[in-house]
């Protein structure tokens, strides 16, 4: 399998926190897998510019050309409005050809002109979303999470969330194993439990010190997943009441416990589908779910597919084989894949 080609289309004044996010996450060439993406900056104007806020000049050397041969397109947004016609005119062409097409915080609004969200599920910053509505009236705008996955077109929310899409694109790729090692190496969690709107009144805190009782809760969570865990135990591992643990766990990871404790069992049956031959009933048990059922129940409501289907789509990865161990077609995983507030 050849290299993925990613051609990411700068604005004439880039956001420098996005495009550096897309440029260390897809740019930076890592040893493992061999097949890693083959990265390139264009832009509708090449040479020396300045960034957005004028405090940075940026060389881009690669024109548009770079964005017609390119698997997977991406676009960054800009304040710079209206939009390039030649831009517009790339976006549409690569969606048309079959493309992959991303859209990066506001990004959306360069995918949303060029017509490419019409009809479709999309995100974007929680300041821009109203707007975004009323001048897209076909693009149905989802302002509480933090990035959606439509299926050939996805989009982020605001800033940091560019990282969760740009992490979910490498665990379809790729699988959770080597989306876990790149966000190890942004030293970030390898999924974000929640939405937008934990950040508008104010964002979640870091796990320091002051919640110690919550980051050993988090450890312990993680070395017994495949057993009852209560409310009650954890808040006693805390050394909490449960009342008073449930809402500092909240304001800490800004999600529930129980919601936690789900993603990271689905997190773990994930990880076992793709790296071991167990069988379901034990991927089951291993992670936490008790039974196949209820694992099958939560892999449909959540993953929108069956574990069985899962595996055989991600067990293909890294491989020329588009289709499970039987030869029946693999289907796509995550189509309107959204990560919601719980």
């Amino acid at each position: 399998m050849g290299h993925h080609r990613i051609a990411l289309i700068a604005p004439r004044r880039p956001n420098l926190f996005e495009l550096g996010v897309a440029v260390e996450i897809f740019g930076y060439r890592r040893s493992e897998p061999p097949e890693w993406y083959d990265f390139t900056v264009c832009s509708a104007g090449t040479g020396l510019g300045p960034s957005e806020g004028g405090l940075v000049d940026i060389a881009i050397v690669h024109g548009l050309e770079a964005a017609e041969v390119a698997e997977t397109v991406m676009v960054l947004g800009s304040e710079v409005e209206p939009f390039e016609p030649e831009v517009l005119t790339a976006v549409r062409q690569a969606h048309e050809r079959g493309a992959r097409i991303v859209g990066l915080c506001t990004g959306a609004f360069v995918l949303a002109a060029a017509g490419v969200l019409d009809g479709r599920t999309a995100t974007t910053h929680w300041k821009h979303a109203v707007r975004l509505a009323r001048r897209h009236p076909r693009t149905r705008v989802h302002s509480d999470v933090l990035y959606v996955d439509d299926g050939q077109v996805l989009t982020s929310a605001g800033m940091s969330a560019a990282v969760d899409l740009c992490l979910h694109i490498i665990r379809k790729d790729h699988g959770v194993r080597v989306a876990r090692d790149v966000a190890r190496h942004l030293v970030m969690p390898p999924h974000r439990e929640g939405g937008q709107a934990q950040y508008i009144v104010a964002p979640v805190p870091e796990v320091n010190s002051s919640a110690a009782g919550i980051q050993r809760v988090i450890e312990y969570l993680g070395e017994h997943l495949d057993q009852d865990l209560r409310v009650d135990d954890l808040a006693a591992v805390a050394y909490m009441s449960p009342r008073n643990f449930s809402r500092r766990f909240r304001q800490v990871t800004g999600t529930t416990p129980n919601r936690w404790i789900l993603d990271q069992r689905l997190a773990r049956a994930r990880e076992l589908l793709e790296e071991t031959d167990e069988s379901i009933e034990q991927v089951a048990r291993l992670s936490g779910f008790g039974s196949p059922i209820t694992m099958r129940q939560h892999f449909a409501q959540i993953l929108h597919t069956s574990p069985s289907a899962y595996r055989r789509t991600f067990r293909t990865i890294g491989h020329s084989a588009a289709a499970g161990g039987d030869g029946t077609p693999v289907p796509e995983i995550g189509n309107r894949e959204t990560a919601r507030t719980s």
